[in-house]
Parts: structure tokens; sequence; C-alpha cells
């Protein structure tokens, strides 16, 4: 119930009076296998939560976890993403890549809720000194190279696909949606077979046409053809029609303006024939009767010339889910929290508590499906009811310690809340503090 560390998880289990020592020994020893937890999340997605013959959503990212231990493994001074635009902070921390899969309620423009598969330890090589042996710097270019972040994010791209071959979907097209960081060379030119990846782009990209190999002359063929505008001209060009798409986004479908650029070619991609889609921003108000502001515009580059737009388009904006992981994994399941030191300790601790989350939030879509949200805890009276609304990670962790201490303490969930709640004053409500007790916050 306080911070998020391997004793705080022995005293909630009421396991304070008894040996610690095999529970320390189960992260720091390596006798658990966080990989099968999520081989296991994988095989249920494929199977029972995404429909047959079609596409799996992927989603990729990087994370840091702060750190005050200068002895921690893996730990280094990183750049401080939440930091301003006029300042680069630097922050001591762990990084680590996460993949999830967003699961859609429905097909079409609808909302989703991301399920991490995946959280890898993704440290840099340590730096020897200067009047270290030259043997000891080549090592180190060496294991920069393997260790940096784009061929990390590759090799969990090939890992991801390499597992859902494994749970009976080879013929099924794996799409990932990544940020800006994976949009290069590395991650492109190692790109999988039956994956498609759709990445943010600059503004300034230069683009090229496809060669025209009718015209044969001496020398090597030609793999780029005329120069193309940039992202930011396509924008601005009249030759270039808008197109209207519906996607979920922000809370609700919007109709999103684009234009698309289809059969283009871009130098860190080689050979491939690509997409490049530019949307338009969205128009909003502060309040009702503020001015009317515009969001950035956003360029994004698809690996695909035949999928439909409107599919790229939602696909990447269910990228936002996996922001949304990182926010309930830290804040609320305590992941990095842990004080732990050597190095499988450091890799295998966060990776649980992401793979116990991974496993809360398909048990709370098994149960949505059948019950609806009749299972949930009522909410607040300032809360506005609505039936569609999705259960937020809080509650669905408020509903799991309510069904466990209620068996605890032999108390009929079902009617703890009752309708003198909502009708009487405080003053007179009948032991309220059991009620409390189930809708606190941590």
């Amino acid at each position: 119930m306080g911070r998020h560390t391997i004793t705080g998880m022995l005293t909630a289990n009421g396991s304070q009076f008894r040996d610690w020592t095999s529970t320390y020994r189960l992260f720091n020893q390596g006798r658990i296998d966080t990989s099968e937890i999520f081989k296991n999340i994988i095989g249920t997605i494929t199977k029972e939560e995404t429909k047959p013959n079609k596409a799996v959503y992927g989603l990729l990212d990087d994370t840091l976890l702060k750190k005050t231990g200068k002895k921690v493994s893996g730990t280094a001074w990183r750049r401080d993403p939440l930091g301003p635009r006029f300042r680069t902070n630097l922050i001591w921390g762990q990084r680590f890549i996460q993949t999830s899969i967003a699961i859609p309620e429905k097909d079409g423009a609808s909302r989703s809720r991301a399920i991490p598969v995946d959280f890898y330890h993704a440290p840099t090589a340590k730096k020897p000194k200067k009047n270290s042996p030259d043997q000891e710097w080549k090592e180190y270019n060496e294991t920069q190279k393997r260790t940096k972040l784009s061929q990390a994010g590759i090799e969990r791209i090939e890992h991801l696909r390499h597992q859902l071959d494994c749970h009976g979907a080879k013929d099924r097209t794996l799409i990932m949606n990544v940020d800006g960081s994976y949009t290069n060379e590395t991650v492109f030119k190692n790109l999988p077979d039956r994956v498609i990846l759709t990445g943010r782009i600059r503004k300034d990209a230069a683009f090229y046409s496809i060669p025209d190999t009718s015209k044969k002359g001496v020398g090597r063929n030609r793999v780029y053809g005329d120069r193309l505008p940039t992202p930011e001209q396509i924008r601005q060009s009249d030759d270039y029609p808008w197109e209207q798409v519906r996607a979920w986004g922000a809370g609700k479908v919007h109709e999103f303006d684009v234009k698309v650029v289809r059969e283009v070619r871009w130098k860190k991609a080689g050979k491939q024939d690509l997409t490049v889609i530019v949307i338009r921003p969205l128009a909003y108000r502060k309040t009702k009767k503020s001015k009317i502001m515009y969001r950035d515009p956003v360029y994004l580059i698809c690996t695909s010339t035949e999928i439909d737009i409107e599919e790229i388009l939602q696909a990447y904006l269910w990228r936002w889910e996996i922001e949304v992981n990182f926010r309930d994994e830290k804040t609320i399941m305590g992941c990095g929290q842990t004080q732990v030191v050597k190095s499988k300790a450091v890799e295998r601790a966060p990776a649980f508590i992401v793979g116990v989350y991974a496993l809360m939030l398909l048990a709370a879509i098994r149960s949505t499906r059948c019950n609806g949200n009749k299972n949930m805890l009522p909410r607040a009276k300032w809360n506005k009811p609505d039936e569609n609304d999705r259960q937020s990670t809080m509650e669905i962790v408020n509903m799991f310690r309510t069904q466990y201490w209620a068996r605890s303490i032999n108390l009929n969930f079902d009617h703890f809340v009752a309708n003198q709640y909502e009708l009487q004053s405080g003053g007179f409500l009948v032991n309220p503090l059991i009620s409390a007790c189930f809708y606190q916050q941590t």
C-alpha cells in the first residue's frame, strides 16, 4: 500500500514474518523467466482478444525509470523527455523498450486498449577510461553499435513477429506504429517479412519518385527518380488534394483532413516504395468562448502502398495508448520503485510488474465483455454516469482490492453500497468506513 518495493509486496501479502530470502532470490538470481509471462499474454491475445484474419496492431516506444543509486546496474545519465524545449535536462535512470498490442473495441473508428507484451532492458555500453587499452575501446565501439536504441528496437519487432508466428498468426500482418526515434535507416532497412511500419517523419525530409526503368542507359540502374516536395511543401501545395478520413482520437471520432502521396522513395529506406501522409492540424477551443486554436500538423511515412489510409491513421492514433501504459505502470503499479541493484533483478523486477499489469488489463477486458460495467464500483456522485465509459486502471485496481478484501472479511460485496448512501447525507451513513476503504487511492 506504500512504496512498491519487494518488501512492500511481502507485507501486502502477509509474509512479513516469514523467511523472505526466497522472494529476493526470485529476482536476484534470475529464477523467474518474465518472457514466459509475455508469451502467454501474446498467445491469449492472438487466440481470444483479436479477430482472426485481421492485422495485429503493435506499438513500440521506450521509457526511462528514474533512479538515485549510482551503483544500480544499467543506469546512466539520459535526456529528460519531460524537460522544457529551451533547455536539455539530464536524469539518472534506466532505459526500457516496451512493445504493446492494441486491442480495438470494434472495427473501424473506435478506441482501443494497449496490452504490454514485452518490456526489455536496453542499457548503453559503459564508456572506458581515456587511458584504457585499445582492445577495450574496440569492444566498447562494437557494444555501442549493438545496444543503440534503433538496433534494440528492430530486434524487439523481430521478436514480436516471431512470437506471433509461434502462436499461429503467421498469416496475419503486423502493423507496427513508432515515433520519430525509430523512423530511421536501421529500422526501415531491417524490417522482417509481414511487417508494416508507420512512423513520424520530419517536415523537411527529402523524397524521390520511382525511377523510370523503361529507358536503359549506361551504368547502374537508378534507384531514385526526380526529387519530390517535402512533407511541409506538400501540405502547403494545392497540387495535392485533401481527403477526409474518420478516426478515433482524443475521446471521440474526428474527421481528419489528410493528403496522401503513394509510391515515393526515401534514401533512409532504400528501394522500398512508401506512402507519405500529411495530417492537417485539428482546431480546438480552450473554453467555449475562446478563440479557435490549432495543433501542429503531423507527417507520417508507411512502408505499405496498398493499405487503407483509414486503417493506417487509426492504428497510429492508437499509439497514444502506450503512453497511457507508461503512466499507469509508473504511477499506479510502481514500476521502477523496487530497490534492486544487480543486473538480473534490475531487468526482471520491472518486467514482472509490467506482466502483472498486462494480465490485469486482460482480465478487465474479459469481465467487461461478459458483464459490461456492472461489476465496477459505483462511481462518485460528481462523475458523469456513462455506461460506455472505459474503466481506468485505478478503477480496475480498486475493483480487485474490493473483491479480495470483501472475501477476507466475509462481506457480501453486492450489497455494501446501499441506496441509502445516495439518499441520506453523510452524517447518517451506516458504517461508511468500509465503503471508504474500498474506494481509497494509492
